[in-house]
Parts: C-alpha cells; structure tokens; sequence
C-alpha cells in the first residue's frame, strides 16, 4: 500500500481517457467506501488533450473535437453524472446537410448515404457525384457473392468498397468521409477496426446494401415503438452549451488536487521489494512515485518507451501503433461575406480532387450560441497521414491554405473577423490493418504486468464516448485488483435516466 494508508492509483495522462479513468476510480472508492488516493499525471499544463474549446470575443470555437456520438452512450452517461444534462445541445437539425467537393463544386452527399454505401438507391441515381458508369457498378453490389474469409479476416477500407461498390463510391465518397474521421489513407485504414458493422453486414445479408435497408427498417421499428416514451431525445451528435470542454472542466474540477500538471513521466518500475507498492513512477525532475496500480492514458508512441526496460515485449507492441498530425484552423466570417451563405454542417474533400484541406466545417450552424448575430464560425482541416509535408509550414502558411481554399470553395474573398490555429502533432493513431492483432498484443503483454492497465484512442475507438469506456474500463481492473475483486463484479457507472435514442 502507499505510505498514507490508502492504496494510490496513478493515471498517466491528462486527455479524457485518463480524466475519465480517475474519475471512475473516485466514484468507485465512494461507492464501496475505500480509502484511495489518485494521482493523474499530465505532462503539459493544460488537460483534455485535443479537446480544447476556445472561448473569445463571443465566440465558442473547437480547437479539436467538437461532438461525440450519443449512439455509444458512455460519453453522454459520463456528463449526466456530472451534473452536465443541463448544459447538453443537440445539432441543429435545418443544417443537417454534408457535402462533398467534386470538380470543385459542393455537392450534397445522397440522403441515405452512410460513410461507405447507401441504404437508398434512387437519391444516389440522381445525384452528379458518380458516372454513368459508377451508378451501373454500384448497382451490381447485391448480387456480388460475399467474401471468403481469409486469415484474420482484415481488409483496407479502400479494398472493401472498392471490391463490394465500385472505384468511383470509393473516390468520390467513402474515402472523403470515412477516411477523413481517421484523417488516415483509405488504403491502409483496418475496416474490422474503424468500420466492422460493413463487413458483418456482408458476411450475415451477402451485401452491403441489403444490410444498410435492414438496418434503416429497424431503426425505423424502434424510433416508432418508442413514440410517447419519456427522457430526452438526441441526434446523432451532441455538444455542450459551453464548448466540448465543459466536460473536461468538469472532471478536473471533480478531481481537484488529485491533479498534477508538468508531471512527465519518463519510467515506470516494477518495485522488488515484498510488501512495498507495485509501481515507481518517475518524473522528468527525478520524483519518485509510489503507485500500488497504474493506468497508463498516454499515446502509444510515448508510453511505448516507459517500458523498454522491463517489459520490451509491451514497449515493441506499443510503437507498432502509428500516428498522423493535424492542424484545425479556426475562422470566423460575417454572414454578408458569403456569396452564397452556408447552409450545412461542412463539406469533405475527396484526395482526388488534389485540395489542400481535408474537410471544412460550419461551426455556428452545427450548434447554437456558438458565434455572435451575423457572423458564421468555419474550421479547416489541414494535414493528416495523406498530406503530411503541410505539417512543416508555419502557421502564417496554414492559415493562407484554408482562407485559399475557402476562396476557391465558398467564394470567401474577405479576410476574416478571427482567427485560431490549434496544431496536434502525432495526436491520431492510425488503425491499419491488423491493428485488431496488435491491440491483442498489446494486451496480451500488458496482462504479463499486475495492476497496470492500458487505456486511450491508441487501442479500441478514437472518439470521445470510445476514449471514456476506454478509461473506465481500465478504472474497474485496477480497482478490482487492488480490492480483490472480479471487474464484472463491480458496480456500473450509475446512469440518471434511459440511454437515448439515437436518431438523425
């Protein structure tokens, strides 16, 4: 045990895995009334990692992620007990619209159109963005024969609709949006990681297709069994009043002195001494930590080295993992600035079309309150695993490519009103293929070391719900070894109300 008495847990890493995970670990000390002392240990001195609401001149700006998916519930659990309900938004639902660039023009994506395929023909049929000759292949899908399985069972995203959908579905459409949320190469991008439910719809329906059309009538038969059902209903994507950061700045007011900033861990070591805690961790300026468990929230590429000494197996597994820099730059604009003013949530842009962003987006329409009267919010994306070289500009530079851009996209010739430019380098792992057989590995040589669990985007889902279930699960095996308990045993996270309808 610690040398206070009560067991100490350290959690390493400040985003909202390690957040959630210490957070997790107060309400289950509360709950089966144990004394526990947290350590989260962030190396910067700022938390949330790219969750980073900007809050200037009336205006409420992303420098990172701006939602989460409320179709995993654990993100949305995690706020409502924290209080938070009241501060939740939904998108506002007139603006519900994605385009995609083609030949320089915005184009609607088809209605029923979902990330890889559509669960409805004819809007496709209609729609400019594919050939004469794309539509015909699109049509075939169902009748193609299902994939044999081979090996694992993993394939790339691009081989998957290319083969099931046709080249032009892949170009024109699925690489944009499905490649654009990993910012990774569509050719590389593990689909059994990112996208399994397209490759079970194959293997269980023969085809995509057929299974996008069952999906859409089930949730149909749920959304009408649940008419006149109490609780609040969400779209697909839900928010704070206050910015994304709400829930962050909830947790750490939360945790309050459990937290220490400038704290980089550069070792973890297995303590040799019988009766002592199982874990020294240590700091950049030489401190020493005892810790009876850890919960390692870091990025793979920086907790790979923490155990090159003891445990190479793990540090090996670890760096397997590789990761993609980004850049989001902030721009707000007055509505008369706009030719044409936006009317969607932001637009894709397929690689073929040899852009310079990978997406942009329209803050202030997505959700309220987030830009003062007359003014539009915008954000461009810049970098990724397929433009990487336009990492090494500066910022003068990048800020230059999205104004450029939205010249040529939006006919936005103004300078604007504001702007912010938020940079995160090697902040994205990349699930490639057989990234399911590395995290296997991963947790194969982690379960070689008691009371040390492994949490964050690097392992099982790189959103915000994922990130969360992520460290709560890695909350609950710690506790559970400590206290001698199954993990299963443990209470669950206590929820307030029904988990909510997920609905466009």
């Amino acid at each position: 045990m610690a040398h206070s008495g009560a067991a100490r847990i350290a959690v390493l890493g400040g985003g909202i895995s390690g957040l959630s995970a210490a957070f997790r670990l107060r309400e289950l000390a509360a709950m089966h009334r144990v004394p526990l002392e947290i350590a989260l240990l962030e190396q910067g001195e700022r938390l949330g990692g790219a969750l980073c609401t900007i809050r200037e001149q009336g205006f409420v700006a992303e420098g990172g992620a701006d939602s989460f998916l409320t179709e995993k519930p654990w993100a949305l659990h995690l706020a409502r007990r924290l209080g938070l309900e009241h501060e939740l938004i939904a998108t506002r639902a007139q603006f519900r619209r994605t385009l995609v660039v083609r030949n320089g023009a915005l184009i609607d994506i088809p209605e029923g159109f979902s990330l890889l395929a559509p669960a409805r023909m004819l809007p496709m049929l209609r729609s400019p963005l594919l050939s004469p000759r794309g539509k015909l292949r699109l049509m075939i899908e169902p009748l193609l024969p299902r994939r044999a399985a081979q090996g694992d069972d993993d394939e790339s995203l691009a081989s998957f609709v290319t083969r099931r959908l046709g080249r032009e579905v892949l170009e024109r459409i699925a690489q944009p949006l499905a490649g654009g949320i990993y910012t990774a190469d569509a050719a590389q991008l593990s689909l059994r990681a990112t996208l399994p439910r397209f490759a079970e719809m194959e293997a269980r329906y023969g085809s995509v297709i057929r299974g996008l059309r069952a999906a859409a009538r089930a949730q149909s038969e749920r959304a009408h069994s649940a008419n006149g059902t109490s609780g609040a209903r969400w779209s697909l994507f839900a928010s704070f009043a206050g910015g994304i950061s709400t829930l962050t700045e909830a947790l750490a007011h939360r945790l309050g002195e459990s937290i220490r900033l400038g704290a980089r861990v550069v070792a973890l070591k297995r303590a040799d001494q019988p009766g002592a805690a199982q874990w020294r961790v240590v700091l950049a300026d030489g401190e020493s930590l005892a810790a009876d468990a850890v919960v390692c929230a870091l990025p793979a590429h920086r907790a790979a080295p923490l155990f090159e000494a003891d445990a190479a197996p793990l540090a090996r597994a670890l760096a397997s993992i590789g990761y993609a820099s980004a850049a989001v730059v902030n721009l707000a604009y007055r509505e008369s600035d706009f030719a044409r003013p936006p009317r969607c949530f932001g637009f894709v842009v397929p690689a073929i079309e040899h852009r310079r962003i990978i997406a942009g987006s329209f803050t202030s329409l997505k959700f309220e309150g987030r830009a003062p009267a007359g003014t539009v919010l915008a954000r461009g994306f810049i970098g990724g695993a397929m433009q990487a070289e336009l990492m090494t500009l500066d910022d003068r530079a990048l800020l230059e490519i999205v104004r450029e851009e939205f010249r040529a996209l939006l006919g936005l010739r103004s300078a604007p009103l504001w702007a912010r430019i938020d940079r995160w380098p090697d902040s994205m792992p990349q699930y490639a293929v057989g990234h399911r057989a590395r995290v296997a590995a991963i947790e194969r040589a982690g379960a070689a070391l008691p009371r040390l669990e492994l949490a964050g985007a690097a392992l099982r889902g790189v959103g915000i719900p994922d990130c969360v279930l992520s460290g709560e699960r890695a909350a609950q095996a710690v506790f559970a070894a400590i206290y001698g308990e199954r993990p299963g045993e443990l209470s669950p996270p206590p929820r307030a109300g029904a988990a909510p309808e997920a609905a466009r």
